[in-house]
C-alpha cells in the first residue's frame, strides 16, 4: 500500500483533528503495516512471535510469563498464547523457578538461537529491512522521535 496515495487529502479528511489523536493514529496504522510486512519476512514464525523472542533476549535473566508480558506490553493471556506456539514450533521452553517452584521461566532453545543467527543477529532484527524503514531519518528526529514515545508511555502507566 502506498501511504502517501491513501493519505490523499482526495480520500481521507482529517478535518481540524489535532495532532495527538492523529499520530496514536498513525503510530496504530504503522503496526498493522509493519505487523503484516514483518510476517512475510520470517517465515516460521510471525512478528509478535519474534518481538517476544527480542524481549526474552533483552531480559538478564529468563522471565517469567508475567515479567515477559509487562515488558512486552500485552495480557498475560496474549503472551502465553505466543508462547505456546513458539514452544509448539520448539523456540522456547520453560523451566521452573530455584525460588519459587509455581513459577516457570521462559528459555529461548538452540533452535531459537540458530534461527536468530541465520535471520537476524541476536535477535533484534538489525537486518537491512530496519535500514530501509529508517532510511532518510536522521539520529536527533529519532532520538525525538523515541523521546516522545516514551513520555506517552509513561503517560499512559499513569492512567
Amino acid at each position: 500500500m502506498n501511504f502517501d496515495e491513501a493519505m490523499n487529502v482526495d480520500k481521507v479528511s482529517f478535518g481540524d483533528m489535532p495532532p495527538q489523536p492523529f499520530l496514536l493514529g498513525l503510530l496504530s496504522a504503522f503496526d498493522n503495516r509493519y505487523q503484516a510486512a514483518a510476517d512475510v519476512y520470517f517465515n516460521e514464525i510471525t512478528w509478535k512471535q519474534f518481538f517476544a523472542i527480542i524481549c526474552i533476549n533483552l531480559c538478564k535473566a529468563p522471565p517469567t510469563l508475567n515479567e515477559l508480558s509487562e515488558i512486552m506490553g500485552s495480557s498475560h493471556q496474549n503472551v502465553k498464547q505466543i508462547l505456546l506456539k513458539l514452544e509448539k514450533k520448539g523456540f522456547v521452553s520453560t523451566i521452573s523457578d530455584e525460588k519459587d517452584k509455581r513459577k516457570q521461566r521462559v528459555l529461548v532453545t538452540d533452535k531459537c538461537k540458530e534461527f536468530l543467527e541465520q535471520n537476524d543477529k541476536d535477535g533484534r532484527q538489525s537486518s537491512y529491512v530496519i535500514g530501509r524503514i529508517f532510511s532518510g531519518i536522521d539520529e536527533k528526529s529519532l532520538q525525538i522521535t523515541i523521546e516522545t514515545i516514551m513520555k506517552m508511555e509513561r503517560n499512559l502507566s499513569k492512567l
